[in-house]
């Protein structure tokens, strides 16, 4: 099984090198013209941090107030910028980075955005130390259903060793404030990773046993710990070597005690105990418009990544431009497999749709991966439902730990190019 695994692992990292190899241009890209029948996804990227985890890849620069606040001043210009060019949104999704590290100014952008859209559903990534402050608790009043907050563990040991125990409290002191803030939102999700060079079993029950039996929280999403080539050095330092052999285990562990406990699988990783928004805007919408340095859109087959350099990013934008420097077109059979693999990592995917979006091309193109699939006993067919097994649910964790490396390794590429002084120093 780990052999097959591993094997898994590397096809998807070759897949992933080939789709996401499009190199930055001189060439500034505009979103495709916008159906004026369609709403999308808005995702707003915040980059800044006060502290730098050894294990993250998003896009992140140190926090400075002033230059945080010039980029919140950016990011509303280029807002208003794909609005005026047709772009409509229902949903927005602010990630980072830490969105919350000027409160004001974030709830300045949501309503912003609210006046010009007509939004169903806000939400928006924040930090343990942040939730009971009061200017964040003011993000209901703008708007914001769903609040995702940054865990990671409970583990004291743990928690120093991703340098966060410092800054955000021990592991006792985190789910006291999310315990006293779990009803301040429709939605509160806890963003939690498995798989720490030194989390043992033991950890992680404990970990289940507070989110699950202490705090009963709304929704959590376990990520896999996945890490750009770039972070590994830095994760040896400061954490230990990532053991995969034991992530398979470790999964099966937290989906028992989820499903045990009344959640239902949002995705492969996503537990809820309601409806609520996905931690992953890409499952839930599959096209998107991404706004900010570091954002990624993809929209009618197109993929685009905006600069990683603050300075370039302000500059475009100060001259009426989005930041969006790089651009991908996917040939058919690409455009199939994403979709294939978002809406599997939902659990099920509708065949009929599948069908219809693809002129009906959708099996007859797609029949060798779906027969490697169903041979592996990933997915099983229920009418005109392609679900995913038992088996096929880990099969999916390994899939998107290796898509979204994959993406980490291209934000790494990126962020090779930009300046000194908004190049991340790891840690």
């Amino acid at each position: 099984m780990l052999l097959l695994d591993a094997l898994i692992a590397r096809a998807i990292r070759y897949a992933n090198r080939r789709i996401l190899a499009f190199p930055e241009s001189d060439t500034v890209f505009r979103l495709p013209t916008a159906d004026p029948q369609r709403r999308y996804l808005l995702y707003l990227h915040i980059p800044y941090c006060v502290v730098l985890c050894p294990f993250c890849s998003f896009h992140r620069v140190r926090f400075n107030e002033g230059a945080a606040r010039r980029y919140f001043e950016c990011l509303r210009r280029e807002i208003d910028l794909v609005g005026n060019a047709g772009s409509r949104f229902d949903e927005l999704y602010v990630g980072g980075g830490t969105p919350t590290v000027i409160p004001g100014e974030l709830i300045r952008t949501l309503e912003q955005v609210r006046g010009a859209h007509p939004l169903v559903s806000i939400s928006v990534e924040t930090n343990p130390d942040d939730i009971e402050k009061e200017s964040v608790r003011r993000l209901r009043d703008a708007g914001v259903n769903r609040l995702s907050v940054g865990v990671q563990s409970f583990d004291d040991t743990l928690l120093r060793e991703m340098q966060r125990y410092d800054k955000f409290g021990s592991g006792r002191q985190i789910a006291g404030r999310l315990e006293r803030q779990k009803r301040a939102f429709d939605t509160l999700n806890v963003d939690m990773i498995f798989n720490f060079p030194h989390q043992t079993e033991a950890s992680l029950e404990n970990d289940l046993q507070v989110l699950v039996d202490e705090i009963q929280v709304d929704q959590v999403s376990w990520y896999p710990l996945m890490a750009a080539a770039s972070m590994r050095r830095s994760m040896r330092q400061h954490m230990g070597t990532v053991d995969y052999a034991r992530e398979r285990r470790f999964y099966e562990l937290i989906a028992a005690r989820m499903l045990d406990a009344g959640y239902t699988r949002n995705s492969a990783w996503c537990f809820s105990r309601k409806h609520g928004l996905y931690d992953e805007y890409i499952v839930d919408r599959d096209e998107y418009v991404g706004l900010g340095s570091g954002a990624f859109s993809y929209i009618d087959g197109r993929l685009t990544a905006s600069t990683f350099s603050i300075d370039h990013y302000l500059r475009l934008v100060d001259a009426d431009m989005t930041g969006m420097v790089r651009e991908r077109t996917m040939n058919e059979r690409d455009r199939m497999r994403y979709f294939l693999m978002m809406q599997l990592f939902a659990g099920k995917l509708d065949l009929v749709l599948a069908e219809a979006r693809f002129e009906g091309r959708f099996r007859e193109t797609l029949w060798p991966e779906l027969t490697v699939l169903k041979w592996l006993r990933a997915v099983c067919e229920r009418g005109n439902t392609l679900a995913l097994t038992e088996r096929g649910q880990y099969l999916w964790v390994i899939m998107m730990r290796e898509f979204f490396a994959g993406v980490s390794d291209l934000r790494d590429e990126m962020r090779h190019h930009v300046s000194e002084e908004n190049r991340v120093e790891l840690p």
